[in-house]
């Protein structure tokens, strides 16, 4: 996830947080950096007005089959030496995946099958019961139509999984629930699944809801945002406007960055919770031993460079301290590429690109309070947990004083002078 597609190119793209293209991929094969400064006018970025026009982002799930498909239809292409246009390709594939998408052929595959399909969840239902039980109101609302939905969550947490929740919304149509501030709920029937037409004005325990918008919610809930307000009224829930919303008391555990996080953190403040699976992966990658080592010694090649550096002062470089410095940052980009190749991943990491932070980590950075792997990760943590994290600051001068730079450089210079 996190990719995008350049659209005049065919190429799958990996972009930093300054939106400069670190990897491209045509088909199955490297973009070479030639043909990438090339492309990108010599800076490997396009101009805003530009990249919104070429780039599509690939953000969620369904993006990972578009990308795959993507990049095997351009090679199926390039293998037999077949003239295609890119755009046409690339538009091809999106549409075929989005036609299986809203004709819901991929969700009913998918329902008929679930044992296949979903993803255990053994601690999903022990995190939901603990959260009910210290009082927090839940809610379920998803993009899904209910069939689809019911048969998923009777797979992961049961039969009865609607006894667990306050209220249960489906196809609720994110992220316009959160922009519109009048469309109605409708009922849907657990039995049929047909849309009833009756007006609903509250909503109850045990049924299920479809459509709607967030202002609607708060009203049918009779559910109190204002801090001011101790005693919630219909009235009052109905006269709220987008600041009476504002709160960060509602906690929104959410997979797609853009259609549930972005609008819930940006219009309303709320706190925002990513689930993130790639982090678990990762993790347990990176604590590999010769993961850890490959790490260690880029650190130490960085120290050198620093410290050369620091050495030979502000006066100009003679031509052997040019060779020096650049065979050790060759050396660093080596180690990278193994790292990479570490991840089996051949963009690297989600949330790197290259040694730069992604454009999607910064975008989880920027929306999201929390992120984590499952929401079974809750389960290590009380309801009435306070995170407190970790040094947010962001720029060298507020880092200064944190570690000296001490350190041993002849084995390691020998190595760069004979690489």
């Amino acid at each position: 996830r996190g990719l995008a597609v350049d659209k005049e190119t065919g190429w799958i793209c990996h972009l930093s947080y300054t939106h400069k293209v670190a990897v491209a991929w045509e088909g199955r094969q490297k973009v070479s950096r030639a043909r990438l400064m090339e492309e990108y006018t010599g800076k490997r970025a396009l101009h805003p007005t530009e990249r919104k026009k070429r780039l599509k982002p690939l953000n969620d799930l369904f993006s990972m089959a578009e990308c795959c498909l993507i990049a095997d239809t351009v090679q199926f292409f390039k293998d037999r030496g077949i003239p295609f246009c890119p755009r046409n390709a690339v538009h091809d594939v999106l549409s075929s995946i989005g036609s299986t998408h809203i004709s819901g052929d991929f969700h009913r595959l998918v329902a008929a099958d679930p044992g296949r399909y979903f993803e255990e969840q053994p601690y999903l239902k022990e995190v939901i019961s603990k959260l009910k039980v210290s009082g927090k109101r839940l809610i379920f609302a998803s993009n899904s139509p209910f069939w689809y939905v019911d048969a998923g969550m009777r797979h992961v947490m049961g039969e009865n999984w609607r006894e667990d929740w306050d209220v249960v919304i489906v196809s609720a149509g994110k992220p316009l629930f959160y922009t519109e501030d009048s469309r109605p709920f409708r009922e849907v029937s657990s039995v049929t699944g047909r849309v009833k037409f009756k007006k609903i004005d509250t909503l109850e325990k045990g049924e299920v809801y479809t459509e709607g918008c967030l202002r609607e919610l708060i009203r049918c809930t009779n559910w109190n945002l204002s801090p001011d307000d101790p005693t919630p009224t219909t009235l009052t829930a109905a006269k709220l406007g987008a600041d009476g919303l504002a709160t960060p008391k509602v906690l929104y555990i959410g997979d797609s960055l853009f259609a549930d996080l972005v609008d819930a953190k940006r219009e309303f403040g709320w706190t925002t919770a990513a689930v993130t699976p790639e982090v678990g992966h990762e993790i347990a990658m990176q604590s590999r031993t010769q993961f850890v080592l490959s790490q260690q010694t880029i650190d130490l090649l960085l120290g050198v460079l620093r410290s050369v550096q620091d050495k030979l002062g502000n006066g100009l470089r003679d031509e052997e301290d040019i060779r020096i410095i650049d065979a050790v940052e060759r050396l660093v980009s080596r180690w990278r590429d193994q790292q990479t190749m570490m991840l089996g991943n051949p963009f690297g990491s989600v949330f790197r690109a290259r040694y730069q932070p992604s454009l999607f980590a910064h975008s989880l950075r920027r929306y999201c309070d929390l992120y984590m792997s499952s929401v079974s990760s809750l389960r290590h943590y009380s309801p009435q947990h306070r995170f407190y994290p970790s040094d947010a600051r962001l720029l060298s001068h507020e880092m200064g004083g944190e570690g000296g730079e001490c350190w041993d450089l002849e084995d390691v210079l020998e190595a760069a002078v004979y690489d």
